[in-house]
Order: structure tokens, then C-alpha cells, then sequence
């Protein structure tokens, strides 16, 4: 994930490596430094460490005689895009297991977890598949068990079991190839974006396994091993040829390679997706797919005059237009969102679909498909891609701000003349007349509505003594009423924050907000983040909206911020390190349930230590999220946040001590553990402390593009997911600072 593009790697001095072997003895090894591998009988694959700019994976790859070296694919890495250091080495040990060993970082990184299973042997099969045997010959462990991105004849591929696209960018990491419950093979962005699947109209709940057969046939076997389904290579009848493999490529398509002696190259027989635009996010952000005759997808930027190919291409509307905003159509367009990757779907027609986005501030295109469906499709993120074709009927719609207008206001003409002047004026008489009775009314309806106030005030007090903390309205307090539960603001725990009690004795914590936040503004942000419900969000109990004072009043917890505990000696020693990845996954969590299961996208705005509260169980809590007031915010932000508080976390100190710049030269240099907190006692988990900095540092690249989605965070913080080591530069402070870290910052 996040490394570079992998298609055909070239291995360290294959000519210049040991002999053929079979049977792989206990305490065999592989190293970067000797540039030997070990063989299949039939010379047809080898597994040895191969370069990957200037550091070092070790894998299986072809290995015949006919296929030069700079053909020769890899179709299995150990680890998936894991990397080590010049002088790391791959053993199988006398206990059976094999270990791949980072000089780098001085430690283990990847094991085949088979020392208790009597591994006597290995063996590099003729079909390519590396297994362990044990003293009865039984197989223990095999990588065909282990798929990377490609699949061999005679390799399966069942319901545990999938394909991940090698890492050119963070778009492509999230491509993988899978079994639904129901059989069918689904190519898949991210985990839910499913743009492909096999057999359709084909419903057999017997389907066990996918095959890759030596004729160049892919098949669905059910529990029989009979076929339900099939697809054919353009040579599968061609028995001169020996070699195929079946791989999910980086730009997130499925295909069938032959090899072909006359061409001396790789021929791709079959691919799951015939035009590569209909692949999700085959253009990212950098534009529209257009279809093009040639196998070739050509991306454009129809919403900007920008040339840069690599450059975002945002649909130019926030909801700040104050010049109002115009409604551009394109023909023939289908469009999608990205972050998140999720519409709204309505059943209208053309004219009632283009206006539910023109009344929708939230709205920045809708696409209509014309196809008998009538369906609309609205996209609430400037985050937008999608095809263009000819022959596709849908029709699409964007919104962009429109420019400014000046316009000088009319002033009405007044006669002057003396004449006028002189004359009686009988309406303004009537006017002032009309003012003073007015001014009058207003008087008696002022004294009226501070009697109600009053009364209003004391019912309000025994309406609260009856909130529970399980209501589900938000309460609307005056600022009286704010003062009182508050004490006068005589407990402070926090910037701006103070302790405060309702008449039920519940605990709460009352946030001052800046006064200058427009009334309406605010209101229509409380009523949002008041209806999110989670387990690790601080709940809103209330709110205050009453001339210049804005309150929001939460949920109390007991242990304070995040920061205060890292800071207090005391309460610091129960933030050991299991429970500080805990908190990692958690507020992961919590920041995924804003962006992608909300009704709407909600951005945090202020991801940070002083934002996640412990309760008396020093579980994690996430705090006023949803409150960017000036801007809609973006996920990408929340990720390069969430980035510098796991830095801060691992190693206890604050940003303003620069620890991020600090703790990547550490990690660069192999020196990981002197990054974790001396506080932290009993014992850290090494390969969990490698995981949390790569992400970590992932997240705090300067290009927001590259960072990776808070779902992909989670995966990779549970071990579920593997992560290149991060490229420099990253962001760690201001503008300045990022400019300057950008200039200077380490190589790896």
C-alpha cells in the first residue's frame, strides 16, 4: 500500500545466484548482501530479494530461461509491499518458521507463524506455490494460501481470501479482487464500491472457490468442484503456451497474461472490465475518464482550465458563493463522488432531479440516468470523477459559483424647492402619529415578554430537573441559564470550557464558542452533529444561541482530555501502550462513522489531543467534531490531523516541540522504540509500533491526495492491512513550516 507502481520488478544478479534446488533444509537463508535464491525443479520460478528503490522486498517470480530477466513478473511478495533494509535476510529456521529480518530496524518484520507446526522442509513447487512440509510429508503452509496480487494455475482464491492491487498511489491501494458470501468474484474499491462482478444472473449458494486453470480458463467450482461459471483467455485452445498468471493491476483491473515466446513478452488475454473508464476512480481526482478508441483511458478536466494532468480537478462550488452559483450540464456524463464515495439516489425526472441540487446547498452535481430508470443521482462532495461516453444516456449536472456582479444601488430623487419645503406635510404628520403609538405598543409588549421570560426561565429549570442523560431533543438554555448550572463559570477544565451541573445532578461540560458566528450558521450546525449517535462520540446535550453567546454543553467525562492525562504523572501511568493504540482505533473509528455513515459528510475540523476525553474507564471519546464553521471541511484534513495525534500520543510530547519532524528522522535512522514515551511501562509491541508511525507519517504528507482514507487507517492500525514505508516530505505544522520541511526534510 502507498508504495510505488509494481508490474515488472528486476531481481539482484539472477545470473549470478546459486544452483537449483529442491528440498529447502531447516536453516536455510536468503540475503540481500550473498544475492542468492532458491529454485523450483523445473527452473520455471525462484524466490529471492529484489530492488525496490534503494530498498528491498522479497518474493517469488518467474525464473525460466526463455522470459529475460526484465520479464521475469513477481507473483508473490512476503508480507504483501513490506521493505527492508541492504543487509536484511529471509530464513527458514531450525524451529520451522520463516523469518524475513530488517537490518534496518534490527528486528523481525514477517513470519510464516509455523514454529509449532514440526516444519521439517521446504520447497518451491514447479507450480510456483512455496510450501512447508512437516516429518509426514503433510503440507503446513503454503503462500498460495497467502495471494498478493496475482494468481497461478492451479492457485484458488476462496471466501478468506483476496487479491490487493501492488501500490503505485493511495487510489490504487484500495483496489482488491474478492468473494462475496454468495460466490461471486467482486472487484471492489475500497470495501464497499463494488464496480465488477463474475456471473451475473448465475444464483448457486454452492460456490466454494475460484480456480486459475493451466488452459488459461478462470472458473467458479461449487462444493463438487464442478464449474458454475467461466471466462476464457484469447488463447486458452494454444497449448504452446506455458506460462500465465492472473493479476489485479494497479490501475484496478483483472487480467489474464500469456507468456509468448515469438513476441518474447507478456500478452494480456482477457480482462475483467473491457473499457477501463468504467473502473471506479480510474482518473482519481485528477479528472473525467473519455472514452478513447485506443485501450488508452484519456482523463480531463472539464471544471477547471488547468493542463496539469497530476493536478485536483474540484468542482469549483462551496457553500460560501456569495455570487450565487450557475448549473453547467454535460451530456453523455456520468458522475460519482470519491470522499465519500456514497450518493443519494431518487426516483424523478431531468428538470426536478437538477433543481433538487439547485435547492440543496450541500448538492455540487447530480447525474441523471436516462435509461428507463429515472434515476437521479446526488453528490454532495467537490471530490468528483466519473466517464464521459458517447454512448452513455445519462446526463449530468455541476455546480459552480458564479462570478460577482457589481451592482450600484439607485438612490431616489428628493424635490428640494423652497415651494415644497414650505408646504404643510400631512403624511409626515400621519407618520409620526403612527411612530408614537408603535413605539408605544412595543413598550407594553417589551414588559409582557420579560414577564414571560421570567416565568418561562422557571419552568425551564423544572423541565431539567426531569432531562435525563438518555433524552434524545437538544436542550435550548438561555445565557442565565448557562451561568447558573455553570456556577458563574467558576470551574474551568479546559480553553473555554467549564464544568457545569443540571438540577438532576448529571454532569456536564460547557464549551464557549466564539461570539462572532452567525446566528443561522450555528443553528443549522447544532441541529446536525445534535442527531449523531455514537459510542465514541461526546454527545451534545444542549445549546445556547442567544444574542452575542454561543454554548454548546456535552456529555461529562470524568478523566478529562486526552492532553491533561498525557500530561498528569499520575494519570499517565494508565495510558500504557495497549491502551494508547486502543485510542488510536477508537477515535479511527469514530472519525469514520463522521465521514462515511452519517446522513451527511461530517468533518471534525479539529482532530487533537485536547479533543478526545477519557471516561472513568479511560475509553476514548471524541469532542466537538462537526464545528467548522467557516468551511465544510475535508477528510483529508481529519486524516493529517489524526496523523499528528498518534505522534503525540506514541511519544507523549506535544506538537509545539516539533515531535512529528522528530520522530520521522528517528524512524528513519532505525530508531523507533527511543520515539515511544519513557513513561510507558511493561512491554510495547515492536510490529505495532512500525504499523502506527508508517501510517501515522502516511497521514501527515503534504499532498492531501496521497494521505490515505480514515478506513484504510483503521485496517492498517488492526493489522489487517499492510503500509509502505512513507516517503518525506510531511506536514507537521504551519505553512512555514511546511515549506521548509519540504526543502530539508530526510530521504529514506
Amino acid at each position: 500500500m502507498f508504495g510505488q507502481e509494481r508490474i515488472l520488478l528486476i531481481f539482484v544478479g539472477f545470473l549470478l545466484c546459486s544452483a537449483v534446488v529442491s528440498q529447502i533444509p531447516l536453516g536455510s537463508k536468503l540475503s540481500v548482501v550473498e544475492n542468492n535464491h532458491w529454485s523450483s525443479s523445473n527452473g520455471n520460478f525462484a524466490i529471492g530479494f529484489f530492488n525496490r528503490l534503494d530498498q528491498y522486498s522479497i518474493g517469488i517470480h518467474f525464473n525460466s530461461n526463455s522470459i529475460p530477466i526484465g520479464q521475469q513478473t513477481v507473483v508473490w511478495v512476503a508480507g504483501a509491499d513490506l521493505t527492508v533494509g541492504d543487509k536484511s535476510y529471509f530464513q527458514l529456521t531450525q524451529n520451522g518458521e520463516l523469518v524475513l529480518f530488517d537490518s534496518t530496524r534490527g528486528f523481525v518484520v514477517w513470519t510464516s507463524k509455523t514454529t509449532n507446526s514440526s516444519v521439517a522442509s521446504a520447497v518451491l513447487l514447479d507450480s510456483g506455490n512455496l510450501i512447508l512440509l512437516n516429518r509426514k510429508q503433510e503440507i503446513v503452509w503454503q503462500s498460495f494460501d497467502t495471494p498478493t496480487d496475482t494468481l497461478l494455475p492451479g492457485q484458488n482464491l476462496s471466501i478468506s481470501q483476496s487479491l490487493r492491487a501492488a501500490s503505485r498511489n493511495s487510489m490504487s491501494s484500495y483496489y482488491s479482487l474478492r468473494m462475496d458470501i454468495s460466490g461471486h468474484l467482486q472487484l471492489r474499491w475500497e470495501s464497499h464500491v463494488v464496480y465488477w462482478t463474475s456471473g451475473n444472473g448465475i444464483h448457486s449458494q454452492s460456490i466454494l472457490r475460484a480456480i486459475l486453470n493451466s488452459d488459461g480458463i478462470l472458473q467458479l467450482l461449487d462444493r463438487r468442484s464442478k464449474p458454475v461459471w467461466s471466462v476464457f483467455g484469447e488463447d486458452h485452445n494454444d497449448s504452446n503456451v506455458k506460462l500465465r498468471f492472473l493479476r489485479l493491476d494497479v490501475d484496478g483491473n483483472l487480467r489474464l497474461y500469456s507468456w509468448l515466446d515469438v513476441l518474447r513478452s507478456w500478452r494480456p488475454v482477457w480482462q475483467a472490465v473491457e473499457n477501463q473508464c468504467k473502473v471506479f476512480a480510474t482518473c482519481g481526482l485528477s479528472g473525467i475518464c473519455v472514452f478513447n478508441a485506443s485501450s488508452f483511458p484519456v482523463c480531463k478536466c472539464p471544471f477547471s482550465s488547468t493542463t496539469d494532468s497530476n493536478s485536483k480537478c474540484l468542482v469549483p462550488y462551496g457553500q460560501d458563493c456569495k455570487s450565487g452559483f450557475i448549473m453547467t450540464r454535460y451530456n453523455h456524463t456520468f458522475l460519482y463522488g470519491i470522499y465519500p464515495p456514497n450518493e443519494t439516489i431518487v426516483q424523478t425526472s431531468l428538470q426536478q432531479c437538477k433543481s433538487l441540487c439547485e435547492k440543496d446547498p450541500l448538492c455540487t452535481s447530480v447525474t441523471f440516468v436516462n435509461d428507463g430508470t429515472a434515476q437521479c443521482q446526488i453528490t454532495k462532495t467537490q471530490y468528483i470523477t466519473g466517464q464521459s461516453d458517447p454512448s452513455l444516456s445519462s446526463i449530468s449536472f455541476v455546480k459552480k459559483c458564479s462570478d460577482p456582479i457589481a451592482a450600484l444601488p439607485i438612490s431616489p430623487v428628493h424635490d428640494t424647492s423652497p415651494k415644497k419645503l414650505n408646504r404643510l406635510c400631512i403624511p409626515c404628520l400621519i407618520g409620526v402619529a403612527s411612530c408614537t403609538i408603535v413605539v408605544f405598543f412595543l413598550f407594553q409588549l417589551g414588559i409582557g415578554f420579560c414577564i414571560y421570560k421570567q416565568r418561562n426561565y422557571i419552568r425551564t429549570k423544572a423541565a431539567l430537573a426531569y432531562t435525563g442523560p438518555n433524552s434524545n431533543g437538544l436542550i435550548t438554555l438561555s445565557y442565565a441559564e448557562i451561568k447558573d448550572l455553570t456556577g458563574n463559570f467558576k470551574h474551568r477544565i479546559g480553553p473555554n470550557i467549564f464544568e457545569g451541573m443540571f438540577p438532576d445532578n448529571q454532569l456536564v461540560a460547557v464549551k464557549e464558542l466564539k461570539a462572532g458566528i452567525e446566528e443561522r450558521m450555528f443553528r443549522c450546525v447544532v441541529s446536525k452533529i445534535g442527531t449523531i449517535y455514537h459510542k465514541s462520540l461526546v454527545k451534545l446535550e444542549g445549546y445556547c444561541c442567544e444574542l452575542n453567546h454561543r454554548f454548546l454543553v456535552y456529555e461529562f467525562a470524568k478523566n478529562g482530555s486526552l492532553r491533561q492525562c498525557i500530561e498528569n504523572r499520575k494519570a499517565c501511568k494508565r495510558l500504557t501502550w495497549r491502551k494508547r493504540m486502543e485510542i488510536c482505533v477508537t477515535v479511527a473509528r469514530a472519525i469514520s462513522y463522521l465521514h462515511t455513515q452519517c446522513r451527511e459528510f461530517v468533518s471534525h475540523g479539529n482532530l487533537k489531543c485536547e479533543n478526545v476525553v477519557l471516561d472513568e474507564n479511560f475509553d476514548a471519546k471524541v469532542s466537538e467534531f462537526g464545528l467548522a464553521f467557516d468551511n465544510g471541511g475535508a477528510a483529508d484534513e481529519d486524516v493529517k490531523d489524526f496523523g499528528k495525534m498518534v505522534v503525540e500520543l506514541v511519544s507523549g510530547c506535544r506538537e509545539a516541540d516539533n515531535v512529528c519532524y522528530w520522530a520521522y528522522e528517528k524512524w528513519v535512522k532505525g530508531e523507533a522504540e527511543s520515539i515511544v514515551d519513557g513513561r510507558i511501562e511493561g512491554m510495547k509491541d515492536l510490529e505495532e509500533l512500525e504499523r502506527a508511525l508508517r501510517i501515522a507519517f502516511w497521514c501527515l504528507q503534504i499532498d492531501g491526495q496521497t494521505r490515505p482514507s480514515i478506513g484504510e487507517v483503521i485496517k492498517v492500525l488492526e493489522g489487517t492491512l499492510t503500509v509502505d514505508p512513507p516517503p518525506p516530505p510531511f506536514i507537521c505544522g504551519g505553512r512555514e513550516e511546511e515549506e521548509e520541511l519540504s526543502e530539508s526534510g530526510p530521504e529514506l
